[in-house]
């Protein structure tokens, strides 16, 4: 199974983003993304998993939650936008951890791309920076990779500076 993580398109889809997620079994979207129109395009092109952040509006938080919890590839996936990071997840992203216990917690909200191993918690944490080009980060990145007997392997990142 191959997985492609976007976050904060706040309107903006990048040019290469559908080349980079071609092979994609599925798209997951941590949030801000900007209008229905990107829901659109992204459900047109492959089967799509969301959150709402905090600048979407009620069109797409009625379709979508705060946070979603599922199972991909025999793994326990718990997505929101405003997470935090480890050790300094915030207080929402902490209980709703400490009650599922995921083996992957993906956000997005910051625009800074990070990868790593939470050791207490025991999971994966994944935020893919920001694929869009409103906000202060300084490159457009968004990320794909595969589950294979129950881990996440070959990661994979799409950086390019903003211009």
């Amino acid at each position: 199974m191959k997985i492609g993580i976007l976050s904060d398109t706040h309107g903006d889809l990048h040019p290469q983003l559908f080349d980079f997620f071609a092979p994609c079994d599925e798209l997951w979207h941590t949030g801000d993304v900007g209008n229905m129109g990107i829901i659109k395009q992204l459900e047109d092109f492959k089967p799509l998993r969301a959150v709402y952040g905090n600048i979407d509006g009620n069109d797409i938080r009625t379709r979508f939650s705060e946070h979603v919890l599922f199972e991909a590839g025999g793994l326990q996936i718990l997505m929101m936008h405003i997470g935090g990071y480890p050790p300094r997840y915030n207080s929402r992203s902490k209980e709703l951890i400490d009650q599922y216990k995921p083996d992957i917690f993906v956000c997005g909200h910051s625009h800074i791309l990070k990868i790593m191993y939470d050791n207490p918690h025991k999971l994966l944490y994944i935020n893919s920076g920001a694929a869009g080009y409103y906000g202060f980060h300084t490159a457009i990145t968004f990320l794909r990779f595969d589950i294979e007997n129950k881990r996440p392997a070959n990661m994979e990142v799409f950086h390019e500076d903003k211009k």
